[in-house]
Parts: structure tokens; sequence; C-alpha cells
């Protein structure tokens, strides 16, 4: 009886550890086409991942920016040409699952410009909305 029990904790503890895996290994992937949309200057692309809804919220530089609209019009104004934009590289420090639906993504952002490379850190909350992981708030500065 004791050997049975301690199969199946074996078994759930693997299954809960894939199905972890697999929600990061989602985000890693959508984090990734970010990199790729805005190092081909596609901000349009690279906004896809956030929630498109009046309350993502994004923190940055210049406080707080509510809805998805108005943080694509901010990354518009800020970043106008590819010039200004560079080419992005993220470095992820850790990624931590906080419920089933939410997880936290702490990491580094990078532009390398001929403009002047640029940098800071970043905090990310993703939430699993209809089966797709996206952002809802972004702290970056």
């Amino acid at each position: 009886m004791q050997k049975f029990f301690i199969i199946i904790i074996t078994v759930c503890f693997f299954t809960n550890t894939n199905a972890q895996l697999s929600d990061e290994q989602k985000i890693i992937t959508t984090l990734a086409a970010q990199t790729t949309a805005w190092n081909m200057g596609d901000i349009d692309a690279f906004m896809q991942p956030y929630w498109h809804s009046d309350s993502l919220l994004f923190i940055g530089k210049n406080g707080p920016t509510y809805g998805w609209a108005n943080t694509k019009a901010n990354y518009k104004k800020s970043y106008p040409d590819t010039a200004t934009m560079g080419k992005l590289n993220f470095e992820i420090i850790h990624i931590k699952r906080l419920s089933v639906l939410y997880y936290s993504v702490v990491g580094k952002w990078y532009l390398t410009r001929s403009v002047g490379n640029i940098g800071g850190a970043f905090t990310l909350i993703f939430k699993k909305i209809k089966q797709q992981w996206v952002i809802v708030q972004d702290h970056s500065s």
C-alpha cells in the first residue's frame, strides 16, 4: 500500500511539473516572438501578447498608462522608427508561477541602437485568458 501511495505522489508531482514547464515555455516563446517582432520594426506584432483591454496596466518612466491602445500609442510615439527601436534583447532572470492563472516574469531589456544603447529592468504579469497567456501588467524601467 505504501509503495502505491508513493507512486501516486510521484506521478502527481511530475504531472504538475510538466504542466508548469509547458506554461513557462509558452511564456518564453511569447517573449521570443515579441523580440522578433520588435527587431523587425513591427510594434503592432510586438503588442499582440498584451491584453487587449482598457484594464492593461503599463508602468514606465512617465508613470502608469492604462489600456492596450494607449500603451501601443506610447510605444509608437517613443519609438517612431527602426533607428530609435534598435535591436531588442531580453534577459529573463526568473519566471514564477503565482497561481493557476498568473505568472510573474522578471528580467532585463536591452536596446542596441545607432542613436545610443539603452536598457533597464522589467516585471511582467501574465494571465491565462481564453487558454492564452497574455501580459496584463508591465512595469519597465
